[in-house]
């Protein structure tokens, strides 16, 4: 029995020691202290402030958040870099991953057409598939996220009062 006690007991540590590997790789904060990610001293950070401007200008000028099928991936190959100057820059920039920076875009953009009375007449789901999302649950995921709300009764909110009688006699 005291063999088992002391295995497990090697596994345990085993864990937490990779636990606080795992935390010091993804720059998370232990108690008062933030662990930086260890490629924010590798990447020059003029590297960097040129991935930050061209990133702005192909997701955002170019709207690629739009595009469903847009990846981390593409966008480094647009860049002429890989995946982790990427992720990187994004990360030290936005201080978010690929899929939340894209994401916080698509919601933008949802909620500026679900508040414009010319869109009234679109459902949620047809909002959702302008934007970028690929499916219903994931849009609703993000925008309840970043607004607190549903997309419905964000739309509901911002709707003037004939338009909400229209809206519910649909």
């Amino acid at each position: 029995m005291k063999k088992n006690c002391i295995f497990a007991e090697k596994l345990v540590a085993m864990d937490v020691k990779q636990k606080d590997n795992r935390i010091k790789k993804e720059g998370v904060s232990v108690g008062n202290t933030e662990i930086v990610p260890a490629y924010c001293d590798i990447i020059n950070p003029q590297v960097i402030n040129r991935l930050h401007e061209k990133i702005i200008s192909i997701i955002v000028n170019k709207k690629k958040y739009r595009d469903k099928n847009y990846s981390a991936k593409q966008l480094a190959a647009d860049l002429g870099t890989n995946t982790r100057y990427v992720s990187a820059a994004i990360n030290i920039r936005f201080h978010m991953n690929y899929t939340s920076f894209i994401n916080k875009y698509r919601i933008d953009e949802a909620m500026t057409i679900l508040e414009d009375s010319k869109y009234q007449d679109l459902c949620i789901e047809e909002v959702s598939d302008m934007v970028g999302f690929s499916n219903r649950q994931s849009f609703y995921t993000s925008f309840c996220k970043l607004v607190g709300t549903t997309p419905k009764a964000y739309k509901r909110l911002h709707m003037s009062s004939e338009d909400v009688t229209k809206y519910k006699n649909k």
